[in-house]
């Protein structure tokens, strides 16, 4: 049966679901700002929505193992038709699955995934499995969490549950071609002891949450590391707008540092105590200026020409695509060269992979041809690298190719790291970070795509979702320009570095 309580609590008091109960877990004021305040928040960016788009496809291509189930298509905000669509299919001895069923209890209602049915026939009492549906590669706390509000919710509900399952990714699952296997894509994982350990704490959550969200200010609750953990909260802007530039949680690192600074009542980097103990990164930013490593003109100097300055762009699919290939496996689409010659002559060459095909040959054969076998090829990290060993060994025919190229790579991240501080860098030697402080007109800000993350899911649009031939150009424009400027960022830096080396 339905829970009957559900009309009976105030009218004042708000409803929550698993999702404002899982925020509400993170932080009491999170969750007061959900439900009173949600025009506060900052809007999911284009990596982030692209990993929630996943989430929502892999949802959908779940219910394809549990034939004939039926799906509750009454959105969120049809909760009285929700409610009413899971009792009467609940109903329905025939019936061996519900998708998306609406289940109320106490005042909190939880969209459940799947809910199997596993007995009720033949004139059993009617059980079901709980099965919740990950995009993720593991089972994490949260999820244990958001399980626990729903088993809660079901079982008040009065649902018997004979089990609690999560599904997720398999990412040792090797795609051979042609049509997926699902049975080996997901990997099922049964977690009911650890979810019935969580679920006795949730009615006193639940009462103190709802305690929260009947008073008049949101709770107080000062920003700091439980705002990204486990995931980053969308009020962080909201919260920290009145906080000073130098606040004590812009230092990087380790909370634990952090953490005991607070507790003596420091607020500022600028406030830190001389004898504290910091991380050379750490000190550089309380140190607040600019620094040159006496060591930066040598390490320029070991360069080659032509330098190739080479960035790379993948794609990681949840759902394989290419035989032979594993689910989030990093497989390269894109790359840009901008090269230099000794004379500072400066040219530009690409490659963007727009098709639904394999792209990894193509992309190899263009970049080996490319970088010819001459110069140094300037990177700014290790997973160029990782990628040209991971297409060596995939296809033996550029192996000895992409070793020679190998022994060319020169990484200009850990010169600046070792050799340069600025202090727009805040800590950070992310390229992001590091271009804007230095070369101030060359940043991202006149792009449409503005990080990798953005870029990957823009790429999957193009190629897999996008139907217009203008929007697809659109995408194929913005993803060059964004290639490009990563490598152009790497000859402006070397520029800008050799200029104050030499002072």
């Amino acid at each position: 049966m339905m829970d009957s309580d559900r009309t009976m609590l105030p009218v004042s008091v708000p409803r929550l679901s698993k999702s404002k109960f899982l925020a509400g877990l993170q932080c009491h004021k999170r969750v007061y700002l959900e439900i009173h305040h949600p025009d506060r928040a900052t809007p999911p960016d284009p990596s982030l929505q692209a990993v929630l788009d996943m989430g929502t496809e892999i949802g959908t291509l779940a219910r394809s193992l549990f034939q004939g189930g039926v799906l509750i298509e009454e959105s969120y905000r049809q909760r009285e038709a929700a409610l009413a669509h899971t009792a009467s299919v609940l109903a329905d001895c025939s019936v061996p699955a519900i998708f998306e069923g609406a289940f109320e209890h106490n005042g909190v209602l939880v969209r459940v995934d799947i809910l199997e049915r596993v007995g009720g026939t033949d004139g059993e009492p009617p059980s079901w499995r709980l099965i919740e549906v990950k995009s993720s590669s593991r089972v994490k706390d949260v999820h244990l969490d958001d399980l626990a509000i729903q088993s809660e919710v079901l079982q008040g509900a009065g649902i018997t549950l004979s089990s609690t399952c999560l599904m997720h990714i398999d990412t040792t699952y090797v795609y051979e071609g042609k049509e997926i296997d699902l049975h080996r894509l997901f990997a099922r994982k049964d977690v009911t002891e650890a979810v019935a350990k969580r679920r006795a704490a949730v009615p006193a959550q639940v009462s103190a949450m709802k305690s929260v969200l009947l008073r008049s200010e949101p709770p107080v609750v000062e920003p700091d590391h439980h705002c990204h953990s486990p995931y980053d909260c969308p009020f962080w802007n909201h919260c920290t707008k009145d906080k000073p530039a130098r606040w004590i949680f812009h230092l990087p690192g380790s909370s634990q540092v952090v953490g005991p600074l607070v507790d003596q009542g420091i607020t500022t980097i600028d406030d830190i105590p001389a004898e504290t103990a910091l991380s050379l990164a750490q000190r550089r930013v309380k140190d607040n200026v600019e620094w040159v490593s006496p060591a930066l003109r040598t390490a320029l100097r070991s360069i080659r020409y032509p330098v190739h300055h080479v960035d790379f762009e993948t794609v990681m699919l949840a759902v394989p695509r290419f035989p032979s290939t594993r689910p989030y496996q990093s497989i390269p689409v894109q790359w840009s060269n901008h090269i230099e010659e000794e004379s500072g002559l400066l040219t530009h060459q690409e490659f963007l992979h727009t098709e639904p095909t394999e792209p990894r040959k193509r992309w190899a054969e263009a970049l080996i041809e490319s970088l010819g076998e001459r110069g140094s090829i300037c990177v700014y990290s290790a997973y160029e690298q990782a990628m040209m060993r991971q297409l060596a060994e995939a296809f033996p025919e550029f192996r000895s190719a992409f070793q020679a190229i190998l022994k060319r790579l020169w990484d200009l991240h850990p010169v600046i790291k070792d050799h340069y501080y600025h202090p727009a860098f805040n800590g950070s030697y992310s390229i992001k970070s590091v271009l804007p402080a230095v070369m101030p007109s060359l940043s991202y800000g006149d792009l449409l795509i503005q990080a990798g993350g953005q870029a990957a899911a823009e790429y999957y649009r193009m190629v897999f979702v996008e139907t217009d031939w203008v929007e697809r150009a659109e995408i194929r424009d913005a993803l060059l320009r964004y290639c490009a400027r990563d490598t152009l960022a790497l000859v402006e830096l070397r520029r800008v570095l050799k200029e104050k080396a030499e002072k």
